[in-house]
């Protein structure tokens, strides 16, 4: 089989786990976003510390996830709120384990554990806020909307990227990705625009259309920093991809890497101008 074959195939399985994910029910939501959660800390541990602090990356995931299905109780079954304090049993204990390191380069380690955290397990939590409404009801459109901007901006890159970035123009960030350019740059943030205005148009979005082209320009400013901020992981780490989850694609962190700095960005726009 193709690489490119094998690129389609499993491009169109991931995609139809995501809608089966996002639109069925809140249990499904659920169960997907916590197996991505998961695996992206899992591969993101793996890229960074290997097989160090066993105890300390299994304590880390714990606290990830219950720090995920503290939220999602939170908001999902109108929990009160002080049970967001859960989350800090794990977290205590964790950074308490790091103390029996008695090497100060491990030590200095265990700070992407710590990172693990911030970086991945924050982001996926704060997605609860905007599939649920006041009254904890479910709705995966705005979620999947979302995810069309990330999509959009990343395939509007690669496309004006590859045409013509390649050839005219200045590099984005050659020492961190050599093949990302200024004009793949702003033809990702075109297309993620270009995105909300159509999901605006379509009523996908049930905002006005200035706000969703700039819901869009926003998020895809914010996925290209996502990227390269995992390209300069894997660069520190040595490695290609962050796994080899899917096929073709590499691990989830590869996948995701966007969403996790442009969701957040997008979560919190909303929030700013009360449309959630």
């Amino acid at each position: 089989m193709s690489n490119t074959v094998k690129r389609s195939i499993f491009g169109i399985l991931f995609i139809a786990v995501m809608l089966a994910g996002l639109l069925i029910n809140k249990y499904g939501y659920a169960a997907l976003m916590l197996f991505i959660l998961v695996m992206m800390m899992h591969e993101f541990l793996h890229m960074t510390v290997g097989k160090k602090f066993l105890l300390c990356r299994i304590l880390a995931i714990v606290a990830g996830v219950i720090l995920y299905c503290t939220t999602f109780a939170i908001i999902a079954f109108n929990l009160p709120t002080k049970f967001v304090a859960v989350p800090l049993l794990p977290f205590a204990v964790l950074m308490s384990a790091s103390l029996y390191s008695h090497d100060r380069g491990d030590f200095r380690d265990f700070s992407h554990v710590l990172a693990s955290l911030l970086y991945i397990a924050l982001p996926i939590s704060l997605a609860n806020l905007i599939v649920f409404d006041d009254f904890g009801v479910f709705n995966g459109e705005l979620m999947l909307a979302f995810f069309i901007i990330i999509w959009a901006s990343d395939v509007g890159a690669y496309v004006f990227g590859m045409s013509l970035g390649q050839k005219f123009g200045k590099k984005l960030f050659p020492e961190i990705s050599p093949k990302k350019s200024w004009i793949g740059f702003w033809g990702g943030i075109l297309s993620s625009m270009l995105a909300g205005l159509i999901l605006s148009l379509t009523g996908f979005l049930p905002f006005g259309i200035i706000h969703c082209m700039v819901l869009g320009a926003i998020m895809g400013v914010s996925g290209v920093y996502g990227d390269l901020f995992e390209s300069m992981w894997k660069r520190s780490s040595d490695v290609k991809d962050s796994g080899s989850i899917i096929p073709g694609h590499g691990g989830l962190l590869d996948r995701f890497d966007s969403s996790l700095f442009a969701i957040p960005v997008g979560v919190l726009y909303l929030i700013l101008f009360n449309l959630v």
